[in-house]
């Protein structure tokens, strides 16, 4: 028999006490000091892991150390300093443009609305989310490749839009774990939760997954 809504959000709110326990320190893993610097890395990001993307954005801060200084940048030269990232013709004009809008239309501050945010170039509801939560501190379901891995594995979507992951999931996460709830699942897909083989015998919560258990009986 297939769960209640109830009974979803029950199992939602265990696995989420267990997997806090866990990863005590769970957090957004893009290293930024401003808003803006969240939506450039986010950006960089795209297609490439957060350990890159921190290990360019140093130098990449340093160079252009805040929104009129990006909006100025030329798109060679961004190129070159994103280079390491991967797309960088795509980040480079995304980043550029989003730094002109913003310094154009919203007075040089990134705003802090899904409808604003969305019309910024390079910018989807996933990175949109990502800045309104950690850095606005608003409810946000971030739903990004380990989000849509995991969630899906655990039976608490459905989905495999993220668009509709993201509206599925505000449905049983508590509003208030929102935005915890991604940095709890990066950091269980990281360790646990993998890609290609998930290591499902050691897994903090394998009883509540469905996707585990039926692993481990195969194996078995």
């Amino acid at each position: 028999m297939p769960e209640t809504k109830d009974q979803l959000s029950e199992r939602a709110k265990e696995i989420i006490r267990i997997l806090k326990e866990r990863y005590p320190g769970a957090r957004c893993t893009l290293d930024f000091n401003t808003p803006h610097q969240l939506l450039v890395a986010a950006i960089l990001a795209a297609q490439c892991t957060d350990e890159k993307v921190n290990q360019v954005t140093p130098a990449l801060f340093a160079r252009y150390p805040d929104v009129q200084s990006f909006a100025n940048a030329g798109q060679s030269e961004m190129e070159q300093a994103i280079k390491a990232a991967g797309f960088f013709r795509q980040k480079a004009r995304s980043i550029i443009e989003s730094a002109q809008d913003i310094a154009n239309i919203y007075g040089g501050r990134v705003p802090d609305s899904m409808e604003e945010l969305l019309t910024l170039r390079g910018v989807g509801r996933k990175t949109a989310n990502l800045l309104l939560g950690v850095v606005f501190g608003k409810p946000a379901i971030i739903v990004d490749t380990h989000v849509k891995r995991v969630a899906g594995r655990l039976g608490l979507t459905t989905e495999t839009d993220p668009t509709k992951i993201e509206f599925q999931l505000r449905e049983v996460i508590p509003e208030e774990n929102w935005t915890v709830f991604n940095h709890l699942l990066v950091a269980h897909g990281r360790n646990i939760c993998k890609a290609p083989k998930p290591l499902c015998s050691i897994c903090p919560v394998l009883h509540l997954c469905p996707y585990g258990q039926k692993t481990i009986g195969q194996v078995k």
